[in-house]
């Protein structure tokens, strides 16, 4: 089922996700209905709070990026041919590598994109859909999308890391994009 993305201005995207567990109720048809969503609003990941989940839960799917880039790009983001994984209860272990800037966007903050500095790499520890433990290390863009993603379930938005007065000039897109002004091709659910 395809699930409305909670917009900016929202509570639930200000809260730090909780852990759960193995029997955290409908969980796999939450997996599949956030999969079925992420792909209906053509992101390349998503997380729990843009649904109305305040749990540290997220899906990713760089595979689908790769498969549309050219050769060069390719080999500029190094991580090819992408990820397509579940996290459950992700918790960082480290950072590393030399930061980089990438254009983000966010499905919670359409029409609004702006270069975000993240390092290389994250060390993840996390659950799969089945509950097996992981600890991974990801980089290039697989990297990236996941630290977009984890800021989610840590009540952080990627407009967070820009300089304050780039925020300030954002500030009417961001208020009408509360405010339901905005024009999107997905579910969405506005703050009240």
């Amino acid at each position: 089922m395809i699930l409305p993305i909670v917009a900016y201005g929202a509570p639930v995207l200000r809260t730090v996700g909780k852990d759960i567990e193995a029997d955290y109720p409908d969980l796999q048809k939450l997996i599949a209905d956030m999969w079925e969503t992420m792909y209906y609003s053509q992101g390349v990941g998503i997380a729990a709070p843009q649904i109305n989940k305040p749990i540290r839960l997220f899906v990713v799917d760089t595979e689908q990026l790769f498969l549309r880039m050219e050769d060069e790009e390719k080999e500029e983001y190094g991580d090819g041919p992408g990820i397509k994984k579940v996290f459950i209860n992700a918790h960082v272990q480290e950072f590393a590598g030399e930061e980089w800037t990438y254009n983000e966007g966010c499905l919670s903050i359409p029409k609004i994109r702006e270069d975000v500095l993240r390092p290389e790499e994250i060390t993840l520890s996390y659950v799969d859909e089945h509950f097996q433990p992981h600890t991974e290390t990801f980089f290039g863009l697989s990297a990236r999308v996941i630290q977009h993603e984890y800021d989610h379930i840590d009540g952080k938005l990627f407009i967070d890391y820009l300089k304050p007065f780039r925020r300030k000039l954002l500030k009417a897109k961001l208020d009408d994009i509360s405010k339901g002004k905005v024009s999107v091709d997905y579910k969405m659910s506005f703050p009240k």
